[in-house]
């Protein structure tokens, strides 16, 4: 079941395709980065305007696009992004619930046969996918894209919520554990919270998020309550400036 006005499945290809085509040396994120980077975008603690996240798509180091750009791409890129942000902003809020976009990657063909030798990136990155659990390896790139944004706006680390916390560790628990805090928390999730297979896996994901999107709810819509020091002046009252007249015909007008 699609989104309300989302993106068509030729349409995020074509969004991955655009992405790809982003100028060197900057370095976009793929579609299913993309997904996982709206999404922490969307459950911050604050509303977070599209001129501010847009530009974090284009490159992981924040590096502006050059200003000669071709429009045509940009405007193409931007239009399909903002109907994505915009399905999944409404999904979670009136359903709770969305379809992440997931891109299950095979090991490399060169790697698997041995015919053809890989560059040192690129077995950095083969060897990353093939040493995690394989019901996390096609969550690897969305939830990359759901760090990249937690890394621009780290609001969402510093709000003291054991709820947060946990969605957050679970969510993780798709990335390369590097320190032995993190092999740890990943050790104790695989025997509390196994997971038996990816859609196992997609299951907690969205549960993950839409838990966190609950959470900062209200501090993203907060509102503060403007105090007056004065009462109100009615429109039939003196005018507060000592005129002597009312104040619909002096500061009231």
């Amino acid at each position: 079941m699609s989104l309300p006005n989302d993106l068509l499945d030729a349409e995020f290809a074509e969004l991955d395709a655009l992405l790809a085509n982003t100028p060197k040396p900057l370095e976009a994120l793929d579609v299913a980065m993309l997904d996982g980077y709206l999404c922490g975008v969307l459950i911050q603690p604050r509303l977070i305007d599209e001129a501010e996240w847009l530009p974090g798509i284009f490159d992981f180091d924040g590096r502006a696009l050059p200003t000669d750009v071709d429009p045509a791409w940009l405007d193409r890129i931007t239009t399909l992004t903002r109907r994505r942000h915009s399905a999944l902003q409404r999904s979670l809020a009136e359903q709770g619930w969305f379809d992440p976009v997931v891109v299950d990657q095979p090991e490399d063909e060169a790697a698997a046969s041995g015919d053809q030798p890989l560059s040192e990136a690129e077995q950095l990155q083969h060897d990353t996918y093939a040493a995690l659990a394989p019901a996390s390896r096609p969550l690897l790139a969305w939830v990359s894209g759901f760090a990249h944004a937690l890394e621009r706006y780290p609001e969402l680390g510093e709000i003291d919520e054991p709820g947060i916390d946990t969605a957050l560790a679970r969510l993780f628990r798709h990335l390369p554990a590097e320190t032995d805090e993190e092999k740890e928390i990943l050790a104790t999730l695989d025997r509390e919270h196994p997971l038996k297979d990816v859609d196992d896996a997609v299951e907690e994901l969205v549960a993950c998020v839409a838990d966190l999107n609950d959470l900062t709810q209200a501090a993203r819509y907060h509102v503060d309550t403007i105090r007056r020091d004065q009462p109100k002046v009615g429109r039939n009252d003196p005018c507060p400036c000592g005129s002597g007249r009312k104040f619909k015909a002096c500061h009231g007008k």
